[in-house]
């Protein structure tokens, strides 16, 4: 299991949100588990969301006016009998802090309250849910994670971030379909975490290099069209810099290899994958393949062995190493700087 506080860094860096003075406290703090640091986050981006304001959404209201109000919606005020008591059925759109994120927040400080916290820190949730009496919770299972969020709102994309993260390690759905508490972040919870952090420590800490989540074309041939039936390429980190670029793809699993007959394999779709990426990249934006690599950054935890391979295919390098996540964080930093320096050198 990652240590909380390396959970903290990767938040840091995932959400720069993070860095503002009224989260600074928070680096000094020691977390007994993954529950108690979001909710210490939540507790502090809540509470400083309500000074500058709940988001409020229009929402489609139907309700029974004693004025049309809106449009009539005929069928539903036949059916409940409205119509005749001069009480019609009415659709409108009402300006609520009933909004998605809102309920997001409000679902996820519910289940934090029943999570192994401080009592200090419930306290602190029952606080912060009296302002948002008049939000609806979701069941989580039905929550959508799919969120856009404009300018004007753009702090909320922290918040959501760390209530996807706890929502995730707190509930489990069980075979019987019942929900269950979880203590720690699930596998697909942690990777998505994984995955921005790697690319937000670049975008940060290596900022002449050109760092994004890129799309890759395919190398169609000139002829071939293409029928939009291909599947979308889309690397997790592309860096490019002093003329060559690095694909990396980010892999979180508890077992990162298989064994077969004694034997430690790599998972062969993973391979698949990157050489996809680094192939196509490179015939369709006519790159040298010496100047193209393909990294799978493993997460290494517990007590997997170091995951390291080299292999020149089509001219390229597709390699494998492991980010030891139970580390100090200075020696994650340290690994992150000398993957990119392994390939992106000037010589």
């Amino acid at each position: 299991m990652i240590p909380v506080r390396n959970i903290y860094y990767m938040l840091s860096y995932a959400f720069q949100t993070l860095n503002e003075s009224c989260y600074k406290k928070l680096a000094t703090e020691e977390f007994h588990n993954v529950a108690e640091l979001c909710a210490a986050i939540l507790v502090k981006g809540v509470a400083a969301q309500i000074k500058r304001g709940l988001r409020y959404e229009y929402n489609e209201t139907l309700a029974d006016m004693t004025t049309i109000r809106g449009r009539l919606d005929l069928a539903e005020s036949i059916k409940s009998g409205g119509i005749w008591k001069k009480r019609p059925m009415c659709v409108f759109d009402e300006f609520t802090v009933n909004s998605y994120p809102n309920r997001i927040i409000k679902t996820t400080l519910f289940y934090l309250i029943t999570a192994p916290i401080t009592q200090t820190r419930r306290r602190e949730i029952r606080r912060l849910l009296n302002y948002l009496g008049d939000v609806e919770p979701i069941a989580p299972r039905d929550v959508n994670w799919n969120l856009r969020f404009d300018r004007n709102y753009s702090s909320y994309r922290m918040i959501i971030g760390v209530c996807y993260l706890a929502l995730r390690g707190l509930i489990q759905t069980t075979n019987a379909g019942k929900m269950k508490l979880m203590e720690f972040l699930d596998e697909q919870a942690t990777h998505r975490l994984y995955e921005r952090f790697i690319r937000e420590y670049y975008r940060k800490e290596r900022p002449k290099f050109k760092v994004a989540a890129d799309y890759i074309p395919w190398a169609l041939d000139e002829e071939e069209g293409g029928d939009g039936a291909l599947p979308v390429m889309k690397s997790d980190v592309t860096i490019t810099a002093n003329g060559k670029t690095l694909i990396l793809d980010a892999k979180y699993y508890n077992r990162p290899m298989r064994t077969n007959f004694g034997v430690k394999k790599h998972l062969s779709s993973n391979l698949y994958q990157i050489f996809a990426y680094v192939k196509n990249l490179t015939v369709a934006r006519q790159l040298d393949p010496r100047d193209v690599a393909g990294v799978l950054l493993y997460a290494q935890t517990d007590d997997e062995e170091a995951i390291k391979s080299d292999y020149t295919i089509s001219g390229s390098r597709i390699c494998t190493r492991a980010l030891d996540l139970n580390r100090d964080f200075t020696g994650i930093a340290t690994k992150l700087n000398s993957i990119v320096d392994e390939f992106l050198d000037e010589r």
